[in-house]
């Protein structure tokens, strides 16, 4: 059996990487940063007209066909860099809420309490309620953002949290029909999306800390010809691997099981090597001129979306059951 990408999903994955690289290269990352924008309308409709949010959707309903295994690769994609804003949910929501496939508006989603990410920049609201999909939209939206909506600090500077009040599951929008209605699977393959961003940012603080000590001498030797360095580095790569299997596994069976083991170990992956990354680089990665810091913080701040480690762990305990 062979679980190589195959030509075409490669050619995507490379797409993907151009076009982010062209739209949201460092200094523009930087640059938002500084502005405290967090989503770049510019960027989101460029990812619309590229198919990132129609991607799943059927060609006749206008999109592009692809499945889970193809989305992951974008996401990957979308966390080496660093790109804000609610991916998942746009993508999950975007054969329900008109103009999400196209990038023309921005699904953020409620789910069980948890604080609400870029409730200031969405277009529409998913709420995960009652085992049901809810949309909310227009004046419908603003209304719930008056009257129950406050913002919490965040962890990240490039990620606003609300934490929203929950209403009746009447003031939430009807509830959905057909493909993507069930909360369930919504959340799961929410989850699976999340964790490929964090394999994406595993993978980048990886190839941070080998440039790094690379490049980076002390008594007269580049550091990563220490063993300490080396050690740490290859614990990184090993940490990425390992989740990269289990999530690129996870979007080919679709198992609940196995989404959750994929969670687990890319948010491990993700906070882990920022954190050893971080090491690395020494006295400067703990600058706010150095990226690490931020892939810390996201890698923290996604890691309770969701499925949390604990959350994960329950379904894994079960299926031992």
């Amino acid at each position: 059996m062979d679980f190589q990408l195959s030509d075409d999903q490669r050619a995507l994955r490379a797409g993907i990487r151009e076009l982010l690289a062209g739209r949201f290269d460092r200094d523009r990352m930087r640059a938002a940063l500084d502005a405290g924008t967090d989503v770049d309308r510019g960027v989101w409709g460029e990812l619309g007209a590229a198919g990132f949010f129609a991607l799943r959707l059927p060609e006749a309903e206008g999109g592009v066909g692809l499945g889970l295994s193809e989305s992951v690769l974008l996401f990957e994609e979308a966390g080496r860099v660093l790109l804000p804003g609610p991916l998942a949910a746009t993508q999950l929501a975007a054969g329900a809420v008109k103009g999400a496939a196209e990038g023309g508006a921005v699904v953020a989603v409620l789910d069980e309490g948890r604080p609400v990410a870029h409730l200031g920049a969405a277009d529409a609201l998913v709420a995960l309620v009652g085992g049901v999909v809810r949309v909310l939209e227009g004046a419908e939206l603003r209304a719930l953002v008056r009257g129950a909506a406050r913002p919490v600090r965040s962890l990240d500077p490039l990620t606003p949290l609300h934490r929203v009040t929950a209403p009746a599951p009447a003031a939430l929008g009807d509830p959905l029909s057909g493909a993507g209605a069930d909360a369930v699977r919504f959340r799961r393959e929410g989850a699976l999306l999340a964790a490929a961003q964090q394999l994406g940012s595993a993978a980048r603080t990886t190839e941070m800390a080998v440039q790094h000590a690379r490049g980076r001498e002390q008594f007269g030797s580049p550091i990563g010809s220490f063993q300490a360095v080396k050690h740490l580095c290859a614990q990184m790569l090993v940490r990425a691997e390992l989740a990269r299997t289990a999530v690129y596994a996870a979007a080919v069976t679709a198992d609940p099981v196995e989404i959750a083991g994929a969670k687990l170990l890319a948010d491990e992956a993700a906070v882990r090597n920022a954190r050893d990354c971080l090491q690395v680089h020494g006295g400067m990665g703990f600058t706010w001129e150095a990226d690490v810091h931020l892939h810390l913080k996201r890698a923290w701040l996604r890691a309770g979306q969701w499925f949390t480690a604990a959350e994960a762990e329950e379904t894994l305990a079960a299926d031992l059951c």
